[in-house]
Formats: C-alpha cells, sequence, structure tokens
C-alpha cells in the first residue's frame, strides 16, 4: 500500500502495460507517431514515454525514423506466430488468393474476438484505396462479416447490398472446422452494382477449401515442412 492508502502496482507490471499501451497506440494511429502525440494518446508523461519507446526500439518492437516511431519488425514476427484456431492462417493463404484472382474483390478472413471480427487473413481487391483492407483491421459484429462468423440465421451468405458503407457490397459465409465448428468466417467486398450470388459461390467454394485444407486434404493443410538451417537468420 502506498502512504495514502492506495493500492500498490508492482514496478514491472507498470511498465509492461505502459509499453503495450504505447505499441496499441502505435497501431491505433496507423502510421508514425511522435513522442507528444503518443503521450496524449495513453496519459502517460513525456519523460516516460520517451524511455519506453526507447527500451522497445532497442528490442525491435518499435522503429525509430527521426522523431517519429511506427511498430517495428520483431512485434510483427511475433504477431504472425499467434493462431486463433490452428493450422488456419496457411490453410487460407491460398484460398484467400485464388478468391481475389477469380472475383477481384477485397478477401478477408475474420476471427471473434473482444466483440469484433478481427481480420486474420486478408487480400486487397478493387475496392482499394476505397476501403483498405489489412491483418488487424477489425470489423463490427453487424456487418455481414461479424453476422457470418457469429452464424447466419438461415443457411446461405450473408449478403449487404451498401448497409455498411455506400459503395460497399459483401458475401460472407462462416469458416467451419472438419468437425463443423465455425472458426472464422470469410468475406467478400466488391464496389456496389456488382452481382451478388455468384460472388457468394465464389466465397462458398474457398471457405470449403480452407475447411479441407483444415482436415490435410487440401493446398495450405497439414504439416508445413521446416526451411532448411542454411535459409534461416539467427
Amino acid at each position: 500500500m502506498t502512504p495514502d492508502g492506495r493500492k500498490e502496482t508492482p514496478r514491472g507490471r507498470g511498465v509492461l502495460e505502459g509499453a503495450f499501451a504505447l505499441l496499441d497506440a502505435l497501431r491505433r494511429n496507423g502510421d508514425e507517431a511522435g513522442v507528444t502525440e503518443l503521450a496524449l494518446a495513453c496519459g502517460v508523461p513525456k519523460g516516460s514515454v520517451h524511455r519506453l519507446l526507447d527500451q522497445l526500439v532497442g528490442v525491435g518492437a518499435v522503429e525509430r525514423t527521426g522523431n517519429r516511431y511506427r511498430v517495428g519488425p520483431q512485434l510483427y514476427r511475433l504477431g504472425q506466430a499467434w493462431e486463433p484456431h490452428p493450422g488456419l492462417r496457411p490453410a487460407a493463404r491460398l484460398p484467400l488468393q485464388r478468391l481475389r484472382a477469380a472475383t477481384g474483390a477485397s478477401v478477408v478472413l475474420v476471427v471473434l474476438r473482444e466483440e469484433a471480427a478481427l481480420t486474420v487473413g486478408s487480400v486487397p481487391g478493387d475496392l482499394e484505396p476505397l476501403l483498405p483492407v489489412r491483418n488487424g483491421l477489425a470489423f463490427r459484429l453487424d456487418t455481414a462479416a461479424g453476422k457470418a462468423l457469429r452464424g447466419p440465421r438461415r443457411s446461405g451468405a450473408v449478403l449487404d447490398r451498401e448497409d455498411v458503407m455506400e459503395g460497399v457490397c459483401c458475401a460472407s459465409l462462416p469458416v467451419r472446422a472438419p468437425d463443423g465448428r465455425t472458426v472464422a468466417a470469410l468475406a467478400a467486398l466488391v464496389p456496389a452494382g456488382r452481382r451478388l450470388d455468384g460472388l457468394a459461390h465464389a466465397v462458398a467454394g474457398a471457405g470449403a477449401a480452407i475447411t479441407r485444407a483444415l482436415a490435410g486434404g487440401g493446398a495450405g493443410g497439414g504439416r508445413r515442412r521446416p526451411l532448411p538451417p542454411a535459409a534461416l537468420v539467427p
């Protein structure tokens, strides 16, 4: 306890919380930010922000260019190791690419996290730059992707005809594990005016390909062969 009766927070925990708050502020900023911007965003004194950033730069979690900071490569490497469902991301990689090639759509694979549909796989399409897609982007659960993730009330795709954003239509379907559980949702976003029945059929095919790959019977599924040691950088 502190002298005024407040519960004391262990110093190590406070430092970690401050570091993660800074990293989250950098993520939300989307590009680069300075010390003053980050201090205001996190409610942390500028001196503390500067010290934490120096430490994060030292371990590669943050990069510095002049007086500006951005998320660094080490954080990217750690993030890429996260799997929302075993094998989901490698299983989805080729089906997402093929869906984009066949339809021109911007394609996203989302999972349920913290009351949002979190993008864990994405391929930009014809909607760039109107609606850029990227990993880490979160959609509300009342979007087509969010509704498909929670499970449609009827069979078939969840369709969005400019319901959420003017000029953008979408077809989305759940992605199921081999045992039938919904583990993700796949969504294809296209400019308004496109017919959605054919798009929905293509999304269904890509979702089925992911399910097969999760079972080890399709491209991208099963165990990945490790790179030979000579190809790796220590």
